[in-house]
């Protein structure tokens, strides 16, 4: 009984040492993604795309919401003029155009933040596609993503896989845009 015992307690050892000895093999990185989205060259392409129409529509719109308060400053200097019936309608009739412009901005607003949202959730999934070859590549066993969703709590910064990302996310976008280069000057 006492060898079937001691029999079992060293294969329990061997057993745990070869578990230690595998979870010590595993190959691990981390990326900071909200360091690699500041960095990359098409995201910083897209938010730039995204507030240039932002600031051209805005522009438009500025335009409107002036003329509106031109229109506010010519009522107060002529409301008293014209009568209490006029100042009644012209009133509600600033009032509702000011609700439009609200409206056209928030609407403007929503709809630059939708197209925005929807350009960089691709990038994100062609993203996930060059961690997963990269990671591949390198032999890791997991890489893991820091930032928004924090989901490494602690990882030593010689795991850190972002700057070699963020070369790879960057040049592959250089060589797309060389390619469309390319096609757009045969056509």
């Amino acid at each position: 009984m006492k060898k079937v015992l001691v029999g079992i307690a060293m294969l329990v050892a061997i057993v745990s040492c070869n578990k230690t000895t595998e979870a010590k093999d595993f190959k691990t990185a981390y990326v900071d993604t909200n360091k690699l989205l500041e960095e990359s060259t098409e995201a910083k392409d897209i938010k730039a795309k995204y507030e240039a129409i932002a600031e051209e529509k805005g522009a438009r719109l500025k335009v409107e919401v002036d003329k509106l308060e031109a229109e506010k400053n010519a009522f107060q200097a002529n409301a008293q003029k014209n009568g209490q019936a006029w100042a009644q309608q012209k009133y509600g009739e600033l009032q509702q155009r000011e609700q439009q412009l609200q409206y056209t901005q928030q609407g403007l607003a929503q709809q630059i933040q939708g197209q925005h949202g929807v350009e960089m959730d691709s990038v994100v999934v062609k993203y996930k596609k060059i961690f997963k070859d990269y990671g591949k590549d390198k032999g890791f066993d997991y890489v893991f993503g820091t930032g928004e969703a924090v989901t490494v709590l602690f990882a030593k910064d010689q795991y850190d896989i972002t700057k070699d990302l963020i070369k790879i996310v960057n040049d592959k976008y250089k060589l797309e845009a060389k390619k469309e280069e390319k096609t757009a000057a045969k056509k």
